[in-house]
């Protein structure tokens, strides 16, 4: 009888990771409403501007209920003996808790005092270099390019701790600064946090079972599955007409915490065999990074280009990001949030399918499902024409 190396454990342990997301969700639900009065209490509240959509004060700290909620999944996941293990073998968890209180910590004070932007860019950089520290950081990069002519095509980067750190803060400024972009209609930072961490989850559990569920994959797993249940648990409250914002603390939390779990996900993955063939498969966790936020990073670009070419700052406010373009032309505000969520769905699930099944197949399903969503999309300026 062979026994089972401690790092291994048998079987995917779905309904723990179940229980944890739902707890994540129900602590922000129910504690969202005291973080709302709050809210009003400190005056912690958004007053309509030029640019806004809503048109009444509205509170804004909802990011402190999310953390609470993401807090309470780690620890119930803490006290379980399966994933447990996750804190055993990774520091990960950790370093996201700490990582995100202090993001969370300053986005409150933003949504109290209107932090200047490059004060909270230098909260967002010491964040991200926070969970460096606590080593979610990219070791190995696959690239398609490189290799022998007679051999295996494409080649493994590896990253030194300098190389591999700067990468990780990079890519969790950029999705930092993507959601806070998104930030603007009732729901919408919300759902797109909760389709990007499904996606990674679902991911997650898919290197789970291809590496005969070793735990050392257990934390990007945990990760997203506590944001999911903390944006869930948000979104009744959030979903127009919203009671209450999760404001800069929110969205710069889901930005870091979806970095982090991608990162631990792809960061240091072993492709099973170095050919063509699974090329695809390898370059899957960075086309879930680029698909899960393919819409933050879209209006991300576009804003910066758009007020560069006005000459004016990367960070000026305005009222043309892509919801006030779907507001334009004539969708209601819970329908154009709900078109991105199906476009960013789309892409989300899209990608990691490719890891999943026949890549044709996906591709085709992709292609039908972005061009239903064009077409849903068009339909009030095809009614107007």
């Amino acid at each position: 009888m062979t026994v089972p190396s401690p790092a291994i454990v048998q079987g995917l342990p779905i309904r723990e990771y179940l229980l944890v997301g739902l707890i994540s969700l129900t602590l922000t639900f129910l504690l969202t409403g005291p973080v709302r009065l709050l809210a009003f209490k400190i005056g912690a509240v958004a007053v309509p501007r030029t640019r806004d959509v809503h048109t009444q004060p509205i509170p804004r700290l909802g990011g402190l209920a999310m953390y609470l909620g993401i807090c309470g999944g780690m620890l119930l996941a803490h006290q379980l003996p399966l994933l447990r293990r996750a804190f055993d073998y990774s520091l990960d968890p950790i370093g996201v808790l700490i990582g995100g209180g202090v993001i969370m910590l300053i986005g409150m004070l933003d949504d109290r005092f209107e932090l200047d932007a490059l004060t909270k860019f230098a909260g967002q950089t010491m964040s991200a270099g926070i969970i460096v520290l606590f080593g979610i950081q990219w070791v190995l990069v696959w690239v398609p390019w490189g290799g022998n002519d007679t051999g295996p095509s494409g080649s493994l980067v590896v990253l030194d701790m300098n190389q591999g750190g700067l990468l990780t803060v990079l890519l969790a400024l950029v999705l930092i600064n993507a959601m806070n972009f998104i930030d603007g209609l009732d729901g919408l930072a919300a759902g797109i946090g909760v389709i990007a961490s499904l996606a990674t989850c679902t991911f997650s559990f898919h290197l789970l079972s291809q590496t005969g569920n070793d735990v050392v994959n257990y934390a990007p797993a945990l990760l997203s599955i506590t944001l999911a249940g903390a944006c869930l648990g948000f979104l009744p409250h959030n979903f127009q007409p919203a009671r209450l914002f999760m404001g800069d603390s929110g969205s710069m939390l889901i930005g870091l915490t979806l970095a982090a779990a991608s990162t631990s996900a792809a960061g240091k993955r072993l492709p099973a065999e170095q050919g063509p063939s699974n090329t695809i498969a390898v370059l899957s966790p960075l086309i879930v990074v680029a698909a899960v936020l393919f819409v933050p990073l879209l209006d991300l670009l576009m804003a910066v280009v758009r007020r560069t070419r006005r000459g004016l700052s990367p960070f000026h406010a305005d009222k043309m990001h892509l919801h006030h373009r779907l507001l334009e032309i004539g969708h209601s505000q819970r329908r154009a949030v709900l078109l991105i969520y199906l476009w960013a769905a789309v892409l989300a699930f899209g990608a990691v399918s490719l890891s999943l099944f026949d890549g044709l197949v996906v591709v085709w399903g992709m292609a039908i499902g972005l061009l239903v969503a064009l077409l849903v999309s068009a339909i009030p300026r095809l009614r107007s024409r």
